[in-house]
């Protein structure tokens, strides 16, 4: 059963894990410089569309943000001081950013936080979205929300290994291309972190 093997993945409620996924090598020199990161949350949606087939609900940010504009996401962003934990951030984020209201979402566990070159510490809170759930994007933040099986996701032979200069440096970055749409860069690295976790824990 796939919801079972997504539980068996995760890190459990209600504590978020203290540990962070390691920098890649190519990057480490980007990071030796920062000490401190910004809390931030974001929420790795699972929607259950047929078959008891999961999909990953994704946003595409507008062009006009100051940050990753343009860029393929998962719903989220900074750890206010009036939010309880990291899921009550995810939560809150995804409302405002895809309209999605809390009668439909049951939080599973988390995944392995990450920190990124723009400065934050992002724990992603893996939950279940119910069907019944209808995405209003939010039109300062959100230019688009699309779907992309988990199945996808599973399969190996569709993250490829892309090879980038950036900083003065050769570098590689993960990459998912999904119809039209171009999942990079932490979003990718946190789906693989799931699909690996997945693979780890077993059928």
């Amino acid at each position: 059963m796939i919801w079972q093997r997504v539980q068996r993945a995760l890190y459990p409620l209600p504590m978020a894990p203290q540990i962070t996924a390691p920098t890649q090598a190519d990057y480490a020199d980007l990071f030796e410089q920062r000490s401190e990161f910004v809390a931030a949350a974001v929420l790795l949606g699972l929607v259950e569309r047929k078959r008891h087939e999961p999909s990953i609900l994704l946003t595409r940010r507008t062009e006009r943000l100051s940050q990753h504009a343009g860029q393929v996401a998962l719903p989220g962003g900074r750890i206010d001081p009036t939010d309880v934990d990291e899921v009550g951030a995810a939560l809150r984020e995804a409302n405002e950013e895809i309209g999605l209201q809390f009668q439909h979402v049951e939080p599973l566990g988390f995944v392995d936080p990450i920190c990124t070159i723009t400065g934050f510490r992002v724990v992603p809170v893996v939950a279940r979205i119910d069907p019944a759930h209808v995405s209003r994007p939010c039109a300062d933040e959100v230019a688009e929300i699309f779907e992309v099986p988990l199945d996808f996701i599973l399969e190996p032979s569709n993250a490829h290994r892309v090879q980038t200069d950036f900083q003065g440096k050769s570098r590689h970055y993960w990459q998912f291309e999904y119809r039209d749409q171009r999942i990079w860069g932490a979003t990718a690295m946190m789906l693989l972190n799931l699909r690996d976790r997945m693979t780890a824990s077993g059928r």
